[in-house]
């Protein structure tokens, strides 16, 4: 599995908000729904023309409010039927160590997503797994056995939605 992109902070890429005007934002929730809408059909959805339509996908693609296109697939499907999120907190003395352990935790196969917080834990990590003893594994092979791992705690996920959150929601 690749490491989980990052968001682009090139040139070309909001560094700020972005003034949106409603053609903008409605394009932006239909993509939202499915990035494989053809052209036409979006132009169609929103009330300009297809060559209006084209530049103002691009226009948002330049200005970083489009970073990327993505498939969304069924964990369940490849066999991962378990999904958890454990939270990790890090030694005092180990807090160089950080980044070492961030970059080794992004590059397991379990690890569908990585958050790097500000608070009493340090990371929490949302795992993909097959069973109960796939996550115990996970978590005594690549946590419990680091000697900068203070503590960590694991949660269950009985369900997992994605979608738009109702902030961003708000602004398109």
């Amino acid at each position: 599995m690749a490491d989980a992109p990052q968001i682009s902070t090139a040139p070309g890429s909001a560094s700020g908000p972005v003034e949106l005007d409603e053609v903008d934002r409605a394009i932006i929730a239909r993509l939202h729904e499915n990035a494989r809408t053809p052209n036409v059909d979006l132009a169609r959805a929103v009330g300009i023309s297809p060559s209006t339509c084209l530049a103002r996908v691009r226009s948002l693609r330049e200005r970083g409010v489009i970073v990327r296109y993505t498939a969304e697939i069924n964990p369940i499907a490849l066999g991962f039927t378990l999904q958890a999120l454990v939270s990790v907190r890090i030694r005092p003395g180990a807090r160089h160590l950080m980044e070492q352990i961030s970059d080794e935790l992004r590059r397991e196969p379990e690890v569908a997503q990585l958050f790097f917080l500000g608070g009493t834990e340090d990371f929490l990590i949302h795992v993909r797994v097959r069973d109960s003893e796939h996550v115990r594994q996970f978590v005594l092979k690549n946590l419990s056995a680091n000697p900068a791992v203070a503590l960590t705690e694991t949660n269950l996920v009985f369900e997992h939605h994605t979608a738009l959150s109702a902030g961003l929601r708000a602004v398109i």
